[in-house]
């Protein structure tokens, strides 16, 4: 059958299901920002399209999000027409709906079913919201106003739709009933062959000394470096984790840039803001010790985690990252927040240690206790791999599980 995948920045979440897809023999296409030319990546075509240029224009500013969706929206729509007018009719949609693109494309192919990824339902109230008293909102009586706002793309997409997939629990259950139904819970994966242990691993990056198994790394990622992911508490957690842990080596993996939450003050990063704030807490020979890496290739992330001896995972209740699972995998010790998303996976002194987001002290101390017990790391990270093996395995889990939804979804009856 015709697949038509959305997503501005395809593959995204689609980057298993859909080279799957395509070598069982399904046609495979797919529309995105990413590209500026038509290419071909794992079995799929990839189609590009662009974004209008439009003159400033006066909106109010709860409205601006929805804006740029129906951008994209228009844009999107626009370039299938064309693919439309020269023959393309796809049978099934799987599309990403956050930005807005797949918000007509039932108007263009009524016949076709349409599956949507389901990231998040935005949820007024903490601890979805103002969960951090640090970043409160200036006016907390009209958030749950935008948030309802914020939510607007969901509810446009969900009634066209036959079915969405979810990758947890905690993102699926922030959607209402009446969408809840319709979401299967399957998560994207983790390749556990490739996330792996390997007690020979050795990491030689340029201008930084050779890490191995015998330092004592200690792991801090995000896609970017920012309050919704922690970055403040373990920053501030870093004058006294250094001074206890003196022949400690903090990596810290991650972007200058903004994936959630609030922007920092203009022409300064949340990276440099904490990072200036315990600079004098800090010696010269002890920042020496502290490796800010920005954003590496995937294989020198994979080889890091293998060799972290405590890996940290902060975040606001919110998407779980792919990160702390594939530390997980990579049988990492694990210390991280208690905060809902993540006690999905992780038990505490089962899978890990669990502390409250803002306990610095609590922090350092459980970062302490694993790196100076041998035993309580390999257990906990024996059972950490063990979980991802059995539960998020790409390709004996989740994998099959996502191709029998597709499945699923084309005996449907289509939504009129």
């Amino acid at each position: 059958m015709n697949i038509l995948f959305i997503h501005q920045n395809f593959p995204g979440q689609w980057k298993h299901l859909a080279p799957a897809l395509a070598a069982a023999g399904h046609s495979c296409t797919a529309l995105t920002l990413r590209v500026t030319k038509q290419s071909n990546w794992q079995g799929v075509r990839v189609l590009p399209y662009a974004l209008p240029k439009r003159a400033a224009q006066k909106v109010h500013p709860w409205l601006v999000d929805l804006d740029t969706k129906v951008t994209r929206a228009e844009a999107c729509y626009r370039a299938a027409a064309k693919m439309k007018a020269q023959g393309y009719t796809p049978d099934l949609i799987l599309a990403h709906p956050g930005w807005g693109e797949p918000m007509f494309l039932r108007d263009l192919w009524p016949g076709a079913r349409m599956a949507i990824y389901c990231e998040l339902y935005h949820k007024p109230g903490k601890p979805h919201l103002d969960f951090d008293p640090e970043f409160q909102s200036r006016e907390p009586e009209v958030q749950p106003l935008r948030i309802r706002l914020k939510n607007v793309y969901n509810h446009l997409h969900f009634p066209m739709a036959e079915a969405g997939i979810s990758p947890t629990l905690f993102q699926a259950d922030t959607f209402p009933a009446e969408f809840r139904d319709k979401i299967t819970v399957s998560h994207d994966g983790i390749d556990t062959v490739a996330s792996a242990p390997d007690p020979r691993v050795k990491v030689q990056l340029k201008g930084h000394p050779e890490f191995t198994r015998d330092t004592e790394v200690i792991t801090f990622v995000n896609r970017n470096l920012e309050p919704y992911r922690g970055y403040h508490v373990f920053m501030r957690a870093l004058p006294r984790l250094l001074r206890e842990r003196p022949n400690a080596r903090v990596i810290l993996i991650g972007g200058d840039e903004v994936s959630y939450g609030a922007a920092p003050p203009k022409g300064q990063t949340w990276k440099q803001i904490f990072r200036d704030e315990v600079s004098d807490q800090i010696s010269p020979e002890d920042w020496k010790r502290v490796h800010f890496l920005g954003r590496i290739p995937h294989e020198d992330f994979t080889r890091i985690l293998q060799l972290s001896r405590v890996h940290v995972y902060l975040t606001y209740p919110f998407v779980l990252s792919w990160s702390l699972m594939e530390a997980m995998s990579c049988g990492a010790a694990i210390v991280a927040s208690g905060t809902e998303p993540v006690r999905e996976v992780i038990e505490d002194w089962q899978t890990g240690r669990l502390v409250d987001f803002f306990d610095r002290e609590a922090l350092v101390g459980q970062i302490n206790e694993l790196c100076e017990d041998a035993e309580a790391r390999a257990t906990l990270g024996a059972n950490a791999r063990a979980l991802m093996q059995d539960q998020y395995d790409l390709k004996t889990i989740c994998l099959p599980r996502q191709l029998k939804w597709v499945d699923e979804v084309m005996d449907l009856p289509l939504v009129l």
